[in-house]
């Protein structure tokens, strides 16, 4: 069994690994081509397009590696099959559970790969990414920037906090705030408008240029309290919102890991807010790695069919559909999950379980009458 695992695992490792090399210099190509016209504007020059495309790079194996996964492995079967050496295999007592196994424990190794890449490289890199190019334009994040709410005490002394965020810089600096607090009631008691800010890692936003506007409580204008407006250089303003959670709003879903798109989703149903955007991402990417078992699942059944049946490039060929129309739908199941609020779990697992069943049928299929 060692010498079946050995030329098995070795001829998969070998076409998966091509594989993936073939698609990350597709994809890295069409990145700096697709980012040349930006250099000499903003101050991004042909090194800081080359740095950030590489930061890239983990990104796209993060995404595309399932596929490279199901590719190769078809390939790596295929040519079993046409030279006859799985035939052989299969004589020499490789059962179908057998076979299953093996290709199963090798996938838990891709799936565990996957796994670190997309949680730690991944969303690292991708961060240094967005706010290189914040470097040379000034500022990550700019499209009207970002919501964040909290809520403050019980009962009656309810406040409702609400903080708009313009836009996060190259040096992790905030831009353009506004931060509204209102009573129980809906009532505004207090405006803040601060030019830039930092986030300590105790939640203290420490504001700059401070424009400070306290409305009276209807009870104090009745008795002729007046609203009261200043201006301080700096004020330090206690909060919930730490710098976490600051950076996933601010900053792109691709940035995030499992745990803190976890730790947003809490945060936002907490604060009542809509979570179901980011609990459907964390369900994906929570289940995403086990992609890869689906595909070693998937590639299995080619090593049945027979050499006469459609040559190597054929069944690559239709590795290849396979992979683009898990992707389709993953992708298409996730947006229709969040129109439809859909469980998010089931959203997320529901291609996997369904392309799982697809290959154990036509895996069963092969092995009774093939």
């Amino acid at each position: 069994m060692r010498t079946v695992r050995r030329l098995l695992y070795r001829d998969i490792v070998w076409s998966v690994a091509f594989v993936a090399i073939a698609f990350l210099s597709l994809f890295f190509f069409i990145d700096v081509v697709d980012e040349l016209d930006g250099v000499g504007r903003d101050g991004q020059t042909l090194g800081r397009l080359m740095l950030r495309t590489v930061l890239e790079v983990p990104g796209h194996f993060y995404e595309l590696f399932p596929i490279a996964v199901l590719i190769g492995t078809i390939y790596a079967m295929a040519r079993l099959a046409q030279s006859s050496e799985f035939t052989i295999l299969r004589t020499g007592g490789l059962g179908p559970g057998r076979a299953l196994m093996l290709l199963a424990a090798l996938g838990g190794v891709f799936a565990a790969l996957t796994f670190v890449v997309g949680d730690y490289v991944a969303p690292w890199t991708e961060r240094e990414s967005v706010l290189l190019k914040a470097g040379g334009t000034g500022f990550a994040v700019q499209r009207g920037g970002a919501w964040l709410k909290e809520r403050r005490g019980e009962g009656e002394g309810v406040r409702n906090v609400s903080v708009n965020v313009s836009a996060i810089t190259g040096n992790g600096e905030l831009q353009g705030i506004r931060i509204f607090e209102f009573d129980a009631d809906g009532r505004l008691l207090r405006q803040l408008a601060a030019g830039a800010a930092r986030v300590g890692q105790d939640g203290i936003w420490h504001l700059r240029a401070v424009q400070q506007i306290d409305w009276p409580t209807p009870e104090a204008a009745k008795q002729g309290t007046p609203m009261v407006s200043r201006s301080v250089a700096a004020l330090d303003w206690r909060s919930t919102l730490n710098v976490r959670v600051v950076a996933a709003a601010l900053l792109p879903v691709q940035t995030m890991s499992t745990i803190e798109l976890w730790r947003y989703s809490a945060h936002l149903t907490d604060q009542d807010q809509a979570a179901q955007r980011h609990e459907i991402q964390f369900w994906k990417k929570a289940l995403y790695p086990a992609a890869c078992l689906v595909m070693m699942a998937l590639a299995l059944p080619f090593a049945y069919l027979h050499a006469r049946a459609g040559g190597v490039s054929f069944k690559v060929f239709g590795g290849i559909m396979l992979g683009i129309s898990f992707v389709l739908l993953n992708n298409v199941a996730g947006h229709v999950g969040l129109l439809k609020q859909w469980t998010p779990w089931l959203v997320a697992a529901a291609p996997s379980l369904l392309y799982l069943l697809m290959s154990m049928a036509a895996f069963a299929w092969l092995v009774r009458y093939r």
